[in-house]
């Protein structure tokens, strides 16, 4: 643990300096993620004449763009970067390192967040030029609460991507299972649907799966869509929660998984 905290600041250089040499291809990839725009469009015109089930016209504005900042900033590559280096065998320098593998993917995905801040910023600012500025919450303890499951929401898609990556080591095409992930996180995270207009036995499907507090719990922070501060902040434990089972469950399958591990595309 100690050398990982002495490594990260270097770390955390490099991974900004990889981003920042890829910025074209971290862009490209950003600009992809457009989907909730496609839904505003839909939902928005749905709502012209009247609220849709508590919905107003701003509110989709509000949901849809707080989306596309969320899905932006908590996103990451880490399962593909997992899955390429097992298949070539180029992990086997990673294991030659005195940090911990984990460590120096989370500097080099933590460093991509400032140029995704960047990107999404002319978001932030169309938000808040529009009529959601009214839906998005102004009370500093939800703020806050909003942060923190932020956090959590980008701690629960690493933790889940690291796992999915290390099934590589047990699979030939575990990449596959990304778009199983991915079909599974458009339908139940809130990303297509916010979860309350979903039918009931989807809604609740949601609550017990983690899809929704990868994005659907951050978004519904923001926009205020809980009754006060004490339901986001269960809202936010149970987020956290999940954000360590998953950690854990990487971390397992990790460590099964370099047992085997034979570097056979080097």
């Amino acid at each position: 643990m100690r050398a990982e905290l002495r490594a990260m600041p270097t770390m955390l250089r490099i991974g900004l300096a990889e981003t920042i040499a890829y910025r074209a291809e971290m862009i490209v990839w950003i600009l992809t993620t457009t989907m909730p725009l496609v839904m505003l469009s839909l939902w928005t015109s749905v709502a012209d004449e009247a609220p849709f089930r508590a919905y107003t016209q701003a509110d989709f504005v509000a949901y849809y763009l707080a989306a596309l900042i969320v899905r932006n900033l908590t996103s990451n590559w880490v399962a593909w970067q997992i899955g390429e280096e097992i298949r070539m065998g180029t992990l086997s320098m990673r294991l030659l390192r005195p940090v911990h593998p984990f460590a120096s993917y989370l500097a080099t995905h933590l460093a991509a967040i400032p140029l995704r801040l960047v990107v999404v910023t002319p978001v932030i600012v169309i938000m808040f030029l529009t009529d959601a500025r009214h839906v998005v919450i102004d009370d500093p303890a939800r703020a806050g609460l909003f942060v923190l499951s932020l956090a959590g929401a980008w701690l629960l898609t690493f933790g889940t991507f690291v796992a999915i990556g290390a099934l590589a080591f047990f699979l030939e095409k575990s990449m596959a299972l990304v778009e199983v992930y991915f079909g599974l996180f458009m339908l139940l995270s809130g990303y297509l649907i916010p979860i309350d207009l979903m039918p009931g036995w989807m809604a609740a499907a949601a609550e017990w799966l983690p899809f929704r507090y990868m994005l659907g719990a951050p978004v519904e922070i923001l926009i205020g869509r809980h009754a006060d501060a004490a339901a986001a902040a269960a809202v936010v434990m149970t987020q956290w929660a999940w954000a360590a089972i998953m950690l854990v469950t990487a971390a397992l399958a990790w460590r099964a998984g370099v047992r085997r591990f034979e570097a056979y595309g080097a």
